[in-house]
């Protein structure tokens, strides 16, 4: 440890693909504790699946045992421990491969692994007794699929890994754990939490929560980019945690981005829905958290309030939704509409688009009236069509169909690329599971395993401190006011919750709280915001603490990034897209450094 008083967790992957190299430069680049690595996302539980079907022994994320080539040693050395989700779909291959990794290197690590979330091979059990996962929001039985689930992974926590931690283990590879959960299971070890220390673990939640995406903590992505200096190199996030749940963001000296209130409260907003921040040990109470700067780099979070957690477990289903293909025609000039129409008609007079499961036409306007260049004319029609047999949008009947039109169609006719084959698609089905079928397995360093029962829930503990009052919305100023972009006051994150939208709005003067609540704070606001969630259900959820709101669109994104035909899958642009729209901005409240942006975009 650095000290009697912390921990210091830092995070060297936020996704499978990654930097590769941002490991090894958390290890060398300052003292550190725990080195962890969130590989798994919704869509990567397919991808190692596919991987697996080609590779029995596979499953897992390779990408780190190339990485642990580097760093083993050195954190071996040092007394680092190693926590990653890396195990996928087969933790023990990855511990089977870490420990031929060993012996090469001339060491034999204590590595232990945590199961227990793979529930595919339990799912006739589970639907036998009645018990088999549900829809999370509609609470329909996973029968009602009518297909069979490929991946089936509920989200364990962090107590596993603070059981491995504690029998000795130097590196811990876990499946699936709630991503928070990799920094949750060091502070357990660490601290010594009992399971009724609800305030604490949801601190250590919060704190995982910021870190587990890397460097979209430390100036990556974030809304005003342009502040954040070093971006060509981004220093990956710490988490200095305390015994008390309370933490610091923060990164390595000399570090290219930056630790500000606002990359923190970015990423706060990534990826959530209510208040209420789920988790397998606490529920995390994002209304109750206070950020404030604690020097250079360095962000505080406190106050955070936790709950007991919930009865029930998330589960990460997904099957396998049939088979695509695609084509994209550029259009240019004049007659765009037309031209469209025409291909559409050509197409169907080839293909039996009434025999296909499903047929996407997406014309994309990108083109301007008198453009300068022939770049900036030109529109786009991608055609997209879905079958549950992989003949029927084949390149024989599909591909070759849009290039045989090629010299018979519009003027200008041409396709961004040659034909291709179609290529399955997998679908993402959002469980709950109950808690009670879902114990955490631990395989120790010796060999022995040890089943955890899972946290059931209970009354909530007594808070060490009171909360703190809500502050009071501030008024907005009467006088006159000028449409102009959102962004110029307001910064936003978004991203994806399987097929539905989150989009986080913040805005960096608290006086300007009353504003957005007005501009994004109802449904009927968000609505006049995005045109394309008309008939969608949205959630909006007031966060004053952190001067923001947090808006959840169901269904924006179809049945998940997998099988989602947006140009925008995983909504990672959407608050950007929220950002450009025009808005009435009181003009007391704008510089004349913010005329001067705006009048240099429209002059663009």
């Amino acid at each position: 440890m650095t000290d009697g008083e912390g921990l210091r967790v830092g995070n060297g992957s936020g996704f499978y693909g990654d930097r590769f190299e941002a490991m090894a430069e958390l290890v060398e680049g300052g003292p550190l504790d725990v080195l962890t690595g969130d590989y798994l996302a919704e869509l990567t539980m397919l991808i190692l699946w596919r991987t697996q079907q080609r590779t029995p022994d596979a499953g897992y994320a390779r990408t780190f045992l190339r990485q642990a080539r580097e760093v083993l040693l050195p954190c071996l050395d040092r007394g680092i421990r190693i926590v990653v989700n890396a195990g996928g779909l087969n933790p023990s291959g990855l511990v089977t491969a870490l420990r031929e990794l060993g012996r090469e290197l001339g060491r034999d690590p204590a590595i232990a692994a945590v199961t227990g979330d793979d529930l595919l091979p339990r799912l006739e059990e589970l639907t036998g007794r009645g018990r088999a996962p549900v829809h999370a929001r509609t609470a329909r039985p996973l029968a009602d699929l009518g297909v069979p689930a490929i991946t089936a992974n509920a989200y364990l926590g962090g107590r596993g890994i603070a059981r491995a931690l504690d029998a000795g283990a130097e590196v811990v590879v876990t499946g699936r754990v709630t991503d928070a959960s990799l920094t949750v299971g060091p502070a357990l070890w660490r601290f010594g939490w009992s399971p009724q220390d609800h305030d604490r673990i949801a601190g250590a939640m919060v704190a995982g929560h910021v870190i587990e995406c890397g460097a979209q903590a430390t100036g990556g992505n974030y809304a005003f980019f342009r502040e954040i200096p070093g971006l060509e190199h981004v220093g990956f996030p710490i988490a200095e945690l305390r015994a008390d749940g309370s933490s610091v963001i923060t990164k390595h000296p000399g570090t290219g981005g930056a630790v500000t209130v606002g990359t923190v409260t970015a990423q706060l907003l990534y990826e959530v829905e209510g208040p209420r921040y789920l988790g397998p040990d606490a529920v995390a109470r994002l209304d109750t958290i206070a950020l404030r700067p604690d020097g250079s780099d360095r962000v505080a979070i406190e106050g955070v309030r936790g709950e007991p957690p919930p009865g029930t477990r998330k589960v990460a289903v997904n099957t396998l939704g049939g088979f695509r293909n695609r084509a994209t025609f550029l259009l240019t000039g004049l007659d765009i509409e037309e031209k469209a129409a025409l291909v559409q008609r050509q197409l169907a007079r080839r293909i039996d688009l009434d025999g296909i499961d499903r047929v996407h036409v997406d014309l994309v306007r990108t083109d301007q009236p008198n453009a300068p260049t022939n770049a900036q004319a030109v529109a786009t029609l991608t055609v997209t069509v879905e079958h549950h047999e992989p003949e029927a949008v084949s390149r024989r009947r599909f591909g070759d169909a849009c290039v045989a039109i090629g010299l018979a169609s519009y003027p200008g006719f041409t396709l961004t690329a040659p034909p291709s084959d179609a290529e399955p698609f997998g679908r993402y089905w959002p469980g709950l599971v109950a808690a009670e079928d879902v114990p955490e397995l631990v395989t120790l360093p010796d060999g022995t395993g040890e089943e955890l029962p899972p946290i059931l829930g209970g009354q909530p503990a007594a808070s060490s401190a009171p909360v703190a009052a809500v502050p009071p919305t501030p008024p907005v100023p009467d006088g006159p006011r000028v449409e102009r972009p959102l962004g110029l006051l307001v910064g936003a994150r978004s991203g994806d919750k399987g097929g539905d939208a989150n989009v986080g709005l913040w805005v960096r003067e608290p006086d300007h709280l009353g504003w957005l609540l007005e501009i994004a704070g109802d449904v009927d606001a968000v609505r006049r915001l995005l045109p394309e969630a008309e008939g969608l259900d949205i959630e909006v959820h007031p966060l004053p603490r952190l001067a923001a709101v947090n808006v959840v669109i169901r269904g924006l994104l179809g049945e998940g990034v997998a099988s989602a035909v947006r140009p925008d899958p995983q909504a990672k642009g959407l608050g950007e897209y929220l950002r450009s729209r025009w808005v009435p901005v009181p003009t007391t409240w704008l510089a004349d450094d913010d005329e001067a942006s705006v009048q240099s975009e429209l002059a663009r």
